[in-house]
């Protein structure tokens, strides 16, 4: 049996927030999105034509990097502590 599973994730560093969405295929990493970069790339050789593809698909990669809006700039202002929402 194959397993495809996807991983995303969102980084805060310095104020910026950075979204990533990792595609997996029997547990290892073969492709994946970077909101820092704007296109899918390829982890191993068997990624290579699957982040081609999605990286060519204008509106679905326009949607994808508005994925650190919609995903994560919302998670961090929930999560900062009162006070400091206050200065």
């Amino acid at each position: 049996n194959s397993v495809y599973q996807e991983r995303q994730e969102c980084y805060a560093f310095n104020g910026t927030q950075r979204f990533a969405d990792g595609l997996i295929y029997n547990r290892e990493d073969y492709v994946h999105f970077d909101s820092a970069v704007g296109e899918f790339l390829a982890v191993m050789e068997l990624g290579r034509p699957t982040g081609e593809y999605l990286s060519s698909q204008k509106d679905f990669m326009e949607r994808k990097r508005a994925e650190v809006d919609r995903m994560c700039r919302h998670k961090y202002e929930l999560m900062e502590p009162p006070l400091r929402q206050r200065r």
